[in-house]
């Protein structure tokens, strides 16, 4: 079960990855592409070329887990192809994991409140 906490940063990579690649090469994917470190605890999600599975790699503090879903009908949605990652919210990844089109939904801006002293 992936731990959805306030301060957990996920990240969709929008470049299609080979989907035979194993926690390894997913790891090395992140160092390589993402330039960031996989053992951080932050969630990164990998794409397959038809866009119909997804792989989320992630260090729970023991440990990585590996999460691989596929679509029996359709496709996931998927920002435009280049370089880099998108970052996304918890509502938009459990969108994005239920087939959903989670391009439509962005957090709101909220202001931190000022302290009256």
């Amino acid at each position: 079960m992936i731990a959805i906490r306030p301060e957990l940063r996920i990240w969709l990579t929008s470049q299609p990855v080979d989907f035979r690649s194993g926690m390894d090469r997913l790891v090395a994917l992140v160092a390589a592409m993402l330039q960031a470190d996989p053992f951080c605890g932050d969630l990164f999600i990998f794409r397959s070329k038809r866009a119909d599975r997804v792989k989320i790699l992630m260090w729970d503090g023991t440990g990585l887990v590996l999460y691989h879903k596929r679509l029996e009908q359709g496709r996931f949605i998927w920002p435009p192809i280049r370089d880099g990652a998108v970052g996304l919210s918890s509502a938009q990844l459990a969108m994005l994991v239920d087939g959903l089109d989670w391009t439509c939904v962005s957090p709101k801006p909220v202001k931190q409140p000022v302290r009256a002293v």
